[in-house]
């Protein structure tokens, strides 16, 4: 039997705990639906819209790629409108706000950026024309990746070594980018799930353990299980 575990919204979590937005922390402590929520403080056609937007807009998305995009361009190829879209985001996440501009300001003056984890990324300028340009995508994506990863890597590390220690007969067989899937036997595919749930409950405290601070927010994840990747039931804890 697959079990499937997927981290819950773990770089919008990463970005959260970043950049200590208050609005943020509240919906994500309340479990709150902040993409149906924003799809309708947005002005946008759907919920999936308002995911997409919100991703892609933490990772440095701009008026002029979503007016561009044609995954956009039917909602609208203004990028007036976008625009719009984006100062309201900002004008609701004040804090991602704050923290986009000093993770410039911080790469750009010292050609760095330290993250709580103590990864390190180095950025380099180039120069087009007399303009000097820096990467701002990039600056603005390394850290909420990296920190995604960071949490994925100690619900991986913690999962494999309480999957040994319960003495499980299944296997660990991928681990990509926000799940981890295991293969186990139906008799086992309780305590698998059981033992995921907690694992994922538990990455504040191990955050705290490995790295020496606080990891303000909840980790939630949704678990799946069933014959194949194809034909999965979701699992709740009881």
């Amino acid at each position: 039997m697959i079990v499937n575990v997927d981290g819950k919204a773990i770089e919008w979590v990463a970005a959260s705990y970043l950049s200590q937005d208050t609005t943020a922390h509240e919906e994500i402590w309340g479990n709150i639906d902040q993409h149906s929520a924003n799809q309708q403080r947005f002005g946008l056609p759907s919920r999936l819209i308002a995911k997409t937007f919100v991703f892609r807009l933490i990772y440095g998305g701009s008026a002029y790629s979503y007016a561009n995009d044609p995954d956009f361009a039917a909602v609208s190829t203004s990028e007036k409108f976008w625009q719009g879209v984006i100062d309201e985001f900002y004008a609701k996440y004040f804090g991602i706000s704050k923290w986009h501009s000093s993770l410039i300001q911080e790469a750009t003056t010292t050609g760095k950026l330290r993250m709580p984890t103590g990864r390190i990324y180095n950025f380099n300028s180039t120069q087009r024309g007399r303009d000097v340009v820096w990467p701002t995508t990039k600056i603005l994506n390394y850290p909420v990746q990296g920190l995604a990863a960071d949490l994925m890597a100690l619900a991986r590390v913690s999962f494999a070594s309480r999957f040994r220690g319960k003495k499980l007969t299944g296997k660990l067989i991928s681990t990509i980018h926000d799940s981890i899937v295991v293969d186990s036997p139906d008799n086992e595919v309780e305590d698998v799930c059981n033992l995921l749930h907690e694992v994922f409950k538990d990455i504040p405290m191990n955050f705290k353990r490995v790295f020496g601070t606080e990891f303000t927010l909840p980790t939630r994840c949704e678990i799946h299980y069933g014959p194949t990747k194809g034909d999965l039931t979701e699992w709740s804890p009881a």
